[in-house]
């Protein structure tokens, strides 16, 4: 996971530095008052500047426009150094929602089950299993996610897993991504969509949509750059800026059954998470959908 050092690079954005730069007037800086659009954001967006300050960063993101948030399993855990009923009055008090969160489905999973759904979370989310040597080992996932699904759904919590690109790889003629959702029971396990990594595997988000309409309750909206960057990678860039039309793709994805979007970004032209943020949030408020 990327570190950080600095809160704000000095190439950051001056609004944000305004923000996180005091603990005073913050009331100046949020509305709970109803958005046009629910709009969310993947905190790992922020990974390099949340630890120890998220209190600071998702009050900054409150005043961006985002109303739902995804968390992650960080190094102060899912709720952020807070009690899961703690940090559901925070974010409430802010307009926010919690929707989701990334986690260890191996690891304490059926504690993160039930404050899961002590504060209402919707969602628990395996975020990697990583590429696998045959097609039968999908097979085993699989069968492991109906499982971890109905824990999930005894406490009615839903269960999904998040994909990268090796999912969408052919392996031996068949899309690993297939098998996922095929043997996989539609009524208790469902998916997030990351379009960058589809997009990356050579792959159309819209025709994997259609082809599985309503099985992807969640989307990653992370933009792809033009170029590749950073040591010859192609990079999740700022919304609006990289080859994904977005424009199109998510009023067509919502028709689809998508019901959640939520903005990620890995790297920072601007040189400040929090920037990119606050790009995000303007550029999906623009959408029609």
């Amino acid at each position: 996971m990327q570190k950080r050092r600095e809160f704000l690079k000095a190439a950051g954005c001056a609004t944000g530095a305004t923000i996180l730069g005091t603990n005073q007037g913050w009331a100046a800086w949020f509305s709970t008052a109803p958005t046009a659009k629910k709009i969310g954001i993947q905190l790992y967006t922020l990974r390099g500047i949340i630890n120890g300050k998220a209190k600071e960063v998702i009050s900054a993101l409150a005043k961006f426009g985002y109303t739902q948030i995804e968390s992650y399993e960080g190094p102060q855990g899912i709720y952020w150094g807070m009690k899961p009923s703690e940090f559901k009055k925070f974010t409430t008090n802010l307009g926010m929602e919690l929707i989701s969160t990334h986690c260890d489905i191996y690891t304490n999973f059926e504690k993160k089950i039930e404050e899961a759904a002590e504060v209402n979370l919707k969602y628990l989310i395996c975020p990697w299993v990583g590429p696998q040597r045959t097609i039968d080992d999908y097979k085993k996932i699989a069968a492991i996610f109906n499982e971890k699904a109905k824990r999930c759904a005894s406490y009615g919590v839903k269960f999904a897993y998040h994909n990268h690109d090796y999912s969408f790889k052919k392996m031996n003629g068949l899309y690993p991504q297939d098998i996922l959702m095929q043997e996989t029971d539609p009524a208790l396990v469902r998916f997030e969509m990351d379009m960058y990594w589809v997009v990356a595997a050579g792959e159309s988000p819209l025709e994997w949509l259609k082809k599985y309409p309503g099985r992807f309750e969640l989307s990653h909206i992370k933009d792809r750059s033009h170029i590749p960057l950073n040591k010859e990678n192609f990079e999740s860039v700022d919304l609006g800026t990289g080859s994904i039309d977005f424009k199109q793709l998510i009023p067509a994805a919502k028709k689809l059954g998508l019901k959640y979007i939520l903005m990620e970004q890995e790297f920072y032209p601007g040189g400040s998470p929090l920037l990119a943020a606050e790009i995000g949030a303007s550029y999906l408020k623009k959408i029609k959908f």
